[in-house]
């Protein structure tokens, strides 16, 4: 039994996603486009920013848990809601401008994530 807990707690801790740390790290979005990347070093430690600025009002501390959300949608951050609360082109630019800043595309995500080859070669 203890080896059984003990293979469990391991194989949970292997799993854990890239994200998972401290800082929050990078995380990757997948609903309900493929391919926007948020980087809590940029909104956190760069805009100088704390994680009561987001959570638990715009976002809950579980990563991704939003992508649940029906209007997770371009229109709801147009209309304030999620990142445009701050994306509002003038706390910081507009969710409706640059959206190369945040979306990756499918190629992008697939790469960041390492499925994918490069096609770099040394």
């Amino acid at each position: 039994m203890k080896k059984m807990l003990l293979g469990m707690i391991l194989i949970g801790l292997v799993s854990m996603p890239a994200y998972a740390d401290d800082s929050g790290g990078d995380i990757h979005y997948d609903q309900p486009v493929v391919g926007v990347l948020f980087s809590h070093a940029s909104h956190g430690e760069d805009a100088g920013l704390d994680c009561d600025s987001c959570h638990d009002d715009l976002f809950s501390m579980e990563a991704r848990a939003v992508q649940d959300e029906p209007d997770f949608n371009m229109l709801a951050l147009s209309e304030g809601r999620y990142c445009g609360a701050c994306h509002d082109g003038e706390m910081a630019f507009s969710a409706s401008t640059r959206c190369a800043s945040c979306h990756e595309g499918a190629i992008g995500f697939r790469r960041a994530l390492g499925l994918e080859d490069t096609g770099a070669r040394h």
